[in-house]
């Protein structure tokens, strides 16, 4: 994708929704994210990064309803939960919110208004799942049964188990209460419906334009072509939005969550003292490139359902979604009811978080299903973090800083600017793709090359040579932390803190984080003083 210069640039994170820990699952959207930020900063854009915490649904009322405590505790744990993470990680959103501030509550409620004053939302009597044991209606995750187009068991709003379909409220066969057990029957009870089929037109040709991976575009388009129906936005719920002059209802949260990314934006422009008018650049008037990173079961409500109602109610467009691909591991299904899952907290516990960094997107191709297993980690770090770059560093620099301390003379060869600017083109052609791994492997290569550069030139028997053998030498040395400098600036976005140390020891005074591309071409500077060089990567496993 060529992102316009001239226009800043909005990247947002799905929303983790907070009624449990996170686990790597999780961080195969947020990584690559922050990975993507990293990169466009160095490429000269202006750049926002934003996500938050999803708040409301009955998932999170069933969690606080099992622990005998309320919504807002479980999501005040989560929220503050997920937030250390991220800062473990160097996920470095611009603003992290939550969609339970005042801010969003009165974004959506005018969205809604919106489209109920432009014909988009409509009231109707349909039938609800509701319990006689309970006394009450049940709203979507309250109730389970059977799913009425492939006979999977299902949960009350998605066949989770089967074939993966929205169900609307009022679909699910043979409905039981997840609360107690019993048998539920139907009745009509009155709710508001989105007129999503309305747009058939527009997202047909939405997404033939949408940008991002093909795997978004693609499902959505299937979905499209196939029918759209209208959308349920109303809850039987306390907790949540309340839907405009309504005490009895609250909106899905499906219409709020995505609703974030606009408040968020409003909320970190407001705490950076912009004009409160400054959001409309985003979401308004179309004069920003707004970017989704999303997981592939999230596909359908980001490039259907939310482009429909920001159509409908006025506001910009997405220009592009990247998801991601799912996460199994050892083969198998991720499941947290299993306990087939790894919790990013303990992860983090026993390894360096740019050792996850890196695994999470030089493992698998972004949009393909990754395949979590410890021997599989354990193989890219101890072959190509310790093995390739971590080899490279510490023997050129350690050399170096015995024989020289410093950055000696000589001139950058071109075979080494030729290999510098290869794996450059590579990584910027892979970052328009959004394909992380290819930046990843092409930084890589470049690795392989100064080991091989450094092996071939043998310095260690140059340096005990005549003046013109050490001088020699130099040239050879100041080539390979020429090359250390590039992959450092190339490799940043992946790992911030292992390539900061090895900025640290090539003695370079500036802030590797602020750097542009344009950098790699500066050689690095002749007399530049070396500080004492360290391991960058342990073995593991």
């Amino acid at each position: 994708m060529k992102i316009p210069h001239d226009k800043p640039v909005l990247v947002t994170s799905a929303l983790p929704y907070v009624n449990g820990e996170c686990h790597i699952g999780h961080l195969r959207t947020y990584v690559p994210a922050d990975i993507c930020v990293r990169m466009l900063r160095k490429m000269g854009y202006r750049v926002i990064f934003i996500s938050g915490s999803d708040t409301h649904g009955t998932p999170i009322v069933l969690s606080a309803e099992a622990e005998g405590t309320t919504p807002e505790a479980v999501v005040e744990r989560y929220h503050e939960h997920f937030r250390r993470v991220f800062d473990a990680l160097n996920v470095d959103f611009d603003y992290y919110g939550r969609t339970d501030s005042p801010a969003n509550h009165a974004r959506t409620e005018e969205i809604v208004k919106d489209l109920m004053a432009r014909g988009y939302v409509y009231r109707k009597k349909t039938k609800q799942a509701y319990c006689n044991t309970c006394g009450r209606f049940l709203p979507d995750r309250y109730v389970e049964g059977i799913c009425p187009y492939c006979g999977t068991l299902a949960r009350g709003d998605e066949c989770d188990q089967g074939c993966g379909r929205h169900l609307e409220p009022g679909e699910i066969e043979e409905p039981r209460c997840k609360i107690c057990g019993s048998a539920a029957v139907y009745k009509d009870q009155e709710h508001f419906f989105f007129k999503l089929s309305a747009f058939s037109h527009f997202l047909l040709s939405y997404l033939h334009g949408l940008e991002g991976t093909a795997n978004a575009r693609n499902y959505a388009l299937e979905w499209v072509k196939r029918e759209l129906r209208d959308w349920c936005i109303t809850r039987n719920l306390e907790w949540g939005v309340k839907f405009p002059g309504r005490d009895d209802l609250v909106v899905y949260v499906w219409v709020d969550a995505p609703i974030g990314y606009i408040s968020f934006t409003e909320e970190l422009l407001r705490e950076r003292g912009e004009d409160d008018t400054e959001w409309a650049r985003y979401w308004k008037n179309n004069e920003a490139t707004i970017i989704h990173f999303i997981g592939t079961d999230i596909i359908y409500h980001h490039c259907i359902f939310w482009p429909a109602m920001l159509k409908g109610a006025g506001y910009s467009l997405p220009r592009a979604v990247i998801a991601s691909g799912m996460v199994k591991i050892n083969g198998k299904t991720f499941s947290k009811s299993r306990g087939n899952v790894v919790w990013a907290s303990e992860f983090l516990e026993r390894f360096h978080p740019d050792m996850l960094r890196y695994y999470l997107v030089a493992q698998s191709s972004h949009t393909k299903e990754l395949d979590f297993s410890w021997d599989s980690f354990f193989m890219r770090v101890n072959n190509e973090l310790v093995a390739i770059l971590g080899n490279l560093a510490y023997r050129v620099l350690t050399f170096t800083y015995k024989h020289f301390g410093m950055v000696p003379a000589g001139e950058i060869e071109d075979e080494v600017t030729s290999a510098i600017e290869s794996a450059t083109a590579e990584v910027l052609s892979a970052m328009e793709n959004y394909e992380f791994k290819k930046m990843v492997d092409a930084t890589m290569g470049l690795a392989n090359f100064g080991n091989s550069y450094f092996q071939r030139e043998e310095p260690w028997h140059l340096i005990k040579g005549d003046e013109d053998a050490r001088r020699r030498c130099g040239t050879i040395i100041k080539n390979v932390l020429q090359i250390l400098k590039s992959i450092c600036i190339l490799l940043e976005p992946v790992m911030p803190e292992k390539m900061g140390e090895m900025w640290f020891q090539l003695g370079m005074e500036t802030d590797l984080h602020a750097t542009k591309i344009e950098d790699l071409r500066a050689p690095i500077r002749t007399g530049q003083k070396l500080n004492k060089p360290a391991v960058l990567f342990q073995r593991v496993g």
